[in-house]
């Protein structure tokens, strides 16, 4: 068994591989790296599932690999279980590289068994065929074209000073939230395309529902305003009302975030978030406007839109975020 490094051209790697993990700002995914391997631990547990791998290095003497990988809701929608991967099993490892980094550390694309079985690290898409009765139900991001321009702007919008400054300080490895299994807040947690989301009716209340670190936000649509002087959250303070068909959202309230503007882009006090939520024509997918403000941080808003499609037939499951699993990817 030898350690191979391939350079390859990305368009041959199916995009939704490259994507499948929030954190990939941390890897070469100009790279990567295949290898035979034999199994010595498996972690089933968020916010990664984590495997340690042996194989052998060009001078024939043995070497560990971590593999880092997607979350267990991703993952049991493509077809893994907590017990998948034992020790002693024999793999095929597909991974793009750490960046900048001596550890022996990749993000998982694929892994191939003994028996051929293929597993990635990606779940698979909603079948997009069944139609809601309204807004209500379980929605997934589609990923398309508009998505995808969205999350990219939102990677780089334009900052004050003092939002540059804190972009330019920010280091991935030490001062990343998720390190401590401080949730993502909107719009990012809606953008994902990788996790679920419900939205359900009760009252003068909705519920959304991320399964994005069990993220549940309670929009209030019985006409009250924000409070003033009112307590600051880590999801913000929603109300809503209705303007014909489409819902809106308005969130503000918000308590300081690292990365709640974006990659190392905080989020302050004058974060403030509107999102509208319309049924397409064929009952089929949810147009979201989203707009985004926060004049502490970002020079002008940023607003875009992207699609869930309905997807009663996929199951949210719990995040159930673990510290210690949390931390495991910062560099020592």
């Amino acid at each position: 068994m030898r350690v191979a490094i391939l350079f390859v051209v990305l368009m041959v790697v199916p995009r939704w591989l490259i994507y499948a993990h929030h954190s990939e700002a941390g890897f070469d995914k100009d790279t990567v790296v295949a290898f035979e391997a034999k199994v010595i631990e498996y972690d089933w547990r968020n916010p990664h599932v984590y495997f340690l791998v042996e194989t052998v290095g060009v001078s024939g003497n043995p070497i560990e690999w971590k593999i880092e990988t997607s979350s267990t809701p991703i993952l049991s929608r493509g077809g893994w279980t907590q017990d998948s991967l034992k020790p002693g099993d024999r793999v095929i490892i597909r991974g793009h590289p750490e960046r900048d980094s001596s550890r022996n550390y990749a993000i998982l694309l694929t892994l191939e068994k003994e028996d051929g079985l293929i597993l990635s690290a990606a779940s698979p898409d909603p079948k997009g065929i069944a139609r809601a009765s309204d807004l209500s139900g379980v929605w997934k991001g589609s990923g398309g074209q508009s998505d995808s321009e969205f999350r990219q702007r939102l990677s780089s919008p334009k900052l004050t000073e003092k939002g540059a400054i804190a972009r330019n300080a920010y280091n991935f490895y030490t001062d990343s939230p998720v390190a401590q299994c401080i949730a993502h807040t909107s719009p990012w947690l809606i953008t994902t395309g990788l996790y679920l989301n419900e939205i359900h009716f009760q009252d003068d209340v909705v519920s959304m529902r991320s399964e994005f670190f069990d993220v549940v936000r309670s929009v209030f649509m019985d006409g009250r305003g924000h409070p003033v002087g009112g307590e600051r959250t880590q999801q913000g303070h929603s109300i809503g009302w209705w303007e014909n068909e489409t819902l809106v959202v308005d969130s503000s309230l918000f308590s300081d975030h690292r990365t709640g503007n974006g990659p190392g882009i905080p989020s302050g006090a004058q974060k403030h978030v509107l999102e509208r939520y319309t049924l397409s024509e064929d009952r089929r997918r949810i147009t979201l406007d989203i707009l985004l403000e926060d004049e502490e941080y970002l020079a002008e808003p940023l607003s875009g839109t992207i699609e869930w499609i309905f997807a009663p037939e996929l199951q949210l499951y719990s995040y159930n975020c673990a510290q210690d699993v949390s931390r495991a990817f910062r560099q020592d």
